[in-house]
């Protein structure tokens, strides 16, 4: 089932049938340890609506389908992005870091956003204006309960600086943690299943209405599994209205740099496609 955020309700398609229900407190929805169940019993009191009815509501605007939740990070679980992190920093002296983190036990996980610094589809993410290399990344995103069980999957654009993460991997929290450094959506895809490792996570970034950079990947490519990012950020760590993992990108455009009114499209197999604007700030 998919599970969307609007402005003044809730909506959700469910085996080929759209439910329209009241606005929801989704700090109390994500900390439920049965998210699936829950909704299928609690959407039997919403009004059942057309597909037709249900496009034209998403396509009024949706938000960001989160509380106040964190948003967390996997690094270098890709080896497109063990390569593309070591070029960048190779001139920093940081890029044996990245291999050793790659073939490591222990996964690089890293804080990358409050509520508050997160767009939602159809808005701004931003670039900084101390910056001249910015990409977005692509990546599957978790949906996780207090108990750390994968309740779902999103679309997750983890937005980074890779100047100023190059210049020194320590300044790896300016190059990820800003106002509007992140967007997730459009959707949260609920399952108690795993993810098909076939889907496909695909990238297209328009200037103007031109086509300026397109890349794919397969989850196929994901070293570490969902379920191994999950529980090594919960090992020592509490979260009692649950969270968001993003488990990083296997795509990394080289030679390409975002630029003010560019356009992103995110879109992973299952789950929809996250758009969102680039500003500058």
């Amino acid at each position: 089932m998919k599970i969307y955020k609007l402005p003044s309700g809730t909506l959700l398609q469910n085996e080929n049938q759209a439910f329209l229900g009241p606005e929801l407190d989704w700090d109390v929805l994500l900390a439920k340890e049965n998210l699936k169940n829950y909704l299928s019993a609690e959407s039997k009191s919403w009004q059942l609506i057309s597909s037709g009815d249900a496009e034209a509501i998403l396509a009024k605007g949706i938000l960001a389908p989160m509380g106040n939740q964190e948003i967390w990070a996997a690094g270098v679980t890709y080896y497109r992005s063990r390569t593309a992190r070591m070029e960048e920093s190779q001139d920093a002296g940081g890029a044996d870091f990245y291999d050793k983190v790659y073939n490591a036990d222990r996964p690089e996980l890293f804080f990358k956003a409050t509520a508050s610094r997160v767009s939602g589809p159809g808005t701004a993410v931003n670039i900084r204006k101390d910056s001249t290399w910015d990409v977005p990344e692509p990546e599957l995103t978790l949906v996780i309960s207090p108990a750390g069980k994968i309740q779902g999957y999103t679309c997750g654009n983890d937005m980074s600086s890779r100047s100023i993460e190059g210049e020194n991997p320590l300044y790896l929290p300016q190059a990820k943690v800003y106002a509007g450094c992140a967007a997730i959506g459009p959707c949260l895809f609920i399952t108690d299943k795993a993810i098909e490792e076939t889907a496909t996570i695909r990238l297209e970034i328009f200037r103007g209405d031109v086509l300026a950079f397109v890349g794919e990947t397969a989850l196929t490519q994901l070293k570490r599994k969902p379920q191994e990012l999950a529980a090594w950020l919960f090992r020592a760590d509490t979260f009692p209205i649950g969270c968001f993992l993003m488990t990083g990108t296997g795509i990394v455009p080289d030679d390409f740099t975002l630029e003010a009114g560019d356009k992103v499209r995110i879109g992973i197999d299952e789950i929809g496609v996250l758009e969102n604007v680039i500003e500058k700030i």
